[in-house]
């Protein structure tokens, strides 16, 4: 059996990620497939979302739909407890209250990279053709996934040698630093976390099966967080083959809103332009809450109903639409442009922003902090591709 069709949604809070999360696996399973949609989310709020009370494992939610809300605890139990035991009772002996001591054996994350193996499980279970996760509300837990050729080197070199060195440090610690070093357990849940590190990143890169789509509002800090993420996204290999945003106002909201939506409108063409060549959805702000099948059903419609638009489990966009390469001289930048013709470049730097520009086209990213202290050095335009390419800004370019 082949991989299920695996659909990630995530945004910033209050957006209604959850919704159109829920509404997407509705029309899923409305298509015939076997569908579970999840909560990562420590703020579980896709039970309310679907009207069904949801637990840590699948419930039935409709007919071919699960809903779960992941439990980062168990999760945590399952994969951390050796590493909690043994940090937790060091902290204690160093003078740390029990309950702190809990808290600290947790790093900042954690709990939701282990609610993201949930997904895992169900690719190996082969008991769902789709599956739709409504993740926490930032995309920064993916880049804990990002990493592979280093979780690779640490089961190559490190965990090889951790018998001996452990054994030559022990009489050692207890002697001198009065500490006690962890034993194979904490080596085996290490270990085990970094196989599932390598095995999550591998199914998250399969851009045939697996993408990401990214919920906002049309509000500018919510627009500007997004193509953070949607940057970050695209970096480490990650397809994003659509962006939804939500709760759009009508033009039958009337004067009172009307500038409202003026400035919505303007935020729509930022959008546009910035997530460019990858589809942008909409779904308008409906006069009631997206509770319930009817209402998500409406979503789902809004979504997906329209002449042209693709089916909710279908891929909206089958590349990734930037690539970047990192050297020692500099750095190579490709943004794809599929709609652009050969002509005039322009490119135009201002802080962070990459503003480009090819016969009347327009493409704006957001470069990341590798870039800081680069400058762009000069631009190709190939195959529908534009290929920028950095140098030091000091160099003589």
């Amino acid at each position: 059996m082949g991989a299920p069709r695996t659909i990630l949604y995530t945004g910033k809070g209050g957006v209604g990620k959850t919704s159109v999360a829920a509404a997407t696996a509705r029309r899923c399973a409305a298509a015939g497939l076997r569908t579970v949609v999840l909560s990562t989310d420590p703020a579980h709020s896709l039970s309310d979302s679907l009207e069904t009370k949801l637990g840590p494992e699948p419930v039935a939610a409709g007919d071919l739909l699960w809903g779960q809300e992941v439990s980062a605890q168990d999760e945590m139990e399952r994969n951390w407890a050796g590493v909690q035991d043994w940090l937790g009772e060091l902290l204690i002996a160093r003078g740390v209250d029990r309950i702190s001591a809990e808290e600290l054996t947790v790093p900042p994350g954690m709990d939701e990279l282990f609610s993201l193996l949930a997904i895992k499980g169900h690719h190996e279970s082969g008991a769902y053709d789709a599956v739709i996760v409504d993740c926490a509300p930032t995309g920064e837990t993916l880049r804990l996934l990002s990493f592979p050729d280093v979780a690779r080197w640490w089961l190559d070199k490190v965990f090889p040698q951790q018998g001996r060195i452990l054994d030559a440090a022990r009489p050692f610690a207890r002697a001198v630093l009065d500490v006690s070093l962890p034993g194979n357990e904490v080596f085996d849940d290490v270990q085990r976390l970094v196989r599932n590190l390598i095995a999550m990143n591998e199914i998250l890169r399969d851009n045939e099966h697996v993408s990401v789509r990214l919920v906002m509002t049309p509000d500018r800090m919510v627009v500007d967080e997004a193509r953070r993420t949607f940057t970050y996204l695209n970096l480490y290999g990650y397809l994003t083959d659509a962006v939804v945003v939500n709760r759009v106002f009508g033009a039958e909201v009337g004067d009172y809103f009307g500038a409202w939506r003026d400035r919505q409108q303007a935020q729509l063409a930022a959008v546009r332009d910035a997530f460019a060549p990858v589809p942008v959805l909409q779904a308008p702000y409906f006069e009631e809450e997206v509770v319930g099948g009817p209402m998500l059903d409406r979503l789902g419609d809004a979504l997906f109903g329209g002449d042209g638009v693709a089916p909710a489990h279908a891929l909206h966009h089958e590349s990734v639409s930037e690539r970047l390469e990192l050297r020692a001289d500099g750095a190579t930048l490709r943004l794809e442009l599929p709609f652009a013709q050969r002509g005039d470049i322009s490119l135009k730097r201002l802080g962070s922003e990459l503003i480009v520009r090819v016969d009347g086209h327009k493409r704006t990213m957001l470069l990341p902090p590798a870039l800081d202290d680069l400058a762009p050095a000069g631009a190709t335009f190939e195959d529908g591709a534009l290929i920028v390419t950095f140098a030091p800004a000091t160099a003589d370019v």
